[in-house]
């Protein structure tokens, strides 16, 4: 079982910044990509950005630029999302997720507010 816990969502003004982080725990498989994905009221849940355990990075066409998500080196299983730049748009709810590369399996977080509001 893995489990995966986010924090530092928030309320945040159109340009501001916020850093999401995530630390998974449990029995968490040996190679695996994290990343997040986010949820707008009435949308669907799309990808944000994700990291390999190799450090190969992948964004959102909408998030290249502002948003970068890196590792914990010196800690397992634990990524932060940078949000620069933000936008009324990036309002959603942010699901930092696990994702096992030899079983497939996906392990996803609770979720954490983000608000850009004015």
């Amino acid at each position: 079982q893995v489990q995966l816990v986010e924090s530092g969502g928030g309320l945040v003004q159109p340009g501001g910044s916020l850093r999401l982080s995530c630390a998974a725990s449990g029995s968490i498989c040996s190679i695996y990509t994290m990343g997040w994905n986010r949820q707008a009221p009435g949308k669907q849940r799309e990808l944000v950005a994700q990291i390999s355990n190799g450090g190969t990075t992948n964004y959102a066409d909408s998030v290249k630029g502002r948003f970068t998500i890196s590792r914990d080196n010196a800690k397992n299983a634990v990524v932060y999302l940078q949000m620069n730049s933000l936008k009324p748009e990036d309002t959603a709810v942010y699901y930092c997720n696990l994702r096992c590369w030899v079983s497939s399996a996906v392990y996803w977080g609770q979720g954490t507010q983000v608000t850009v509001s004015s």
